[in-house]
């Protein structure tokens, strides 16, 4: 997980303990004035090369059921 994931993930758990109505509505208000671009995602050369990958497998059939992908899972963590 990225820094900027994990600081996102600490700030809302944080938001979620706040009960102070006038404290939450000024940081919505900061938060809601930002000026960040929401619309674009900068991608690393390492996930454009991913979803490519990810595209051609997708093409090629290659797809697992998440029910499937699931229970992987689910052993894998139990042979830890």
């Amino acid at each position: 997980m990225s820094t900027t994931d994990m600081l996102r993930n600490d700030i809302i758990d944080k938001l979620l303990t706040i009960s102070n109505k006038d404290y939450l509505s000024a940081l919505y208000q900061l938060v809601n004035s930002s000026s960040v671009d929401q619309d674009t995602v900068h991608l690393t050369d390492d996930q454009v090369v991913m979803l490519q990958l990810s595209d051609e497998d997708i093409k090629k059939g290659k797809l697992i059921p998440q029910d499937q992908l699931d229970k992987n899972d689910f052993k894998g963590l139990t042979e830890l």
